[in-house]
């Protein structure tokens, strides 16, 4: 199977980011192939590398996440800031982005007290010049 999915394998895909444990039997039942027929596209999916892992996703009532953006300065490695932040705790995502800020960190943490945390760890490591950081007030998933 090539990288260039077609649209059963984006609907399967789709089916799966909504809910990564739904039964390949109910998603073969939703998009009209035989339960054999998902897992083969799943298998090839994983194989190619276009799906990478499952993960889960924890109840976020008493959770609270942050957006932090972060300038790396011209001297310093942004590859090296991002390995920095993955370990830290509370973060949970790195995108290196382009614009005005070179990456985004996805934080979580138990209190805003423990994220005002994890952005001083943040501040701290060697080659950020700069953050901005907002809280995320709602988090809604396209079903």
């Amino acid at each position: 199977m090539s990288n260039d999915l077609n649209s059963i394998d984006e609907k399967i895909i789709h089916i799966l980011q909504i809910d990564s444990r739904k039964p390949f039997v109910e998603i073969a039942k939703q998009i009209g192939l035989s339960e054999s027929a998902v897992r083969r596209r799943v298998k090839n999916l994983l194989d190619n590398n276009t799906i990478k892992r499952f993960t889960l996703e924890l109840n976020s009532t008493n959770r609270t996440s942050a957006i932090t953006l972060i300038s790396v300065s011209s001297t310093a490695d942004t590859s090296a800031v991002s390995e920095a932040l993955m370990n830290l705790k509370g973060v949970v995502v790195i995108y290196e982005i382009t614009g005005q800020y070179d990456i985004a960190a996805i934080i979580t943490a138990s209190s805003v007290i423990e994220i005002n945390r994890c952005i001083d760890d943040v501040r701290r490591i060697d080659g950020v010049s700069d953050t901005n950081t907002v809280i995320v007030l709602k988090t809604m998933y396209q079903t």
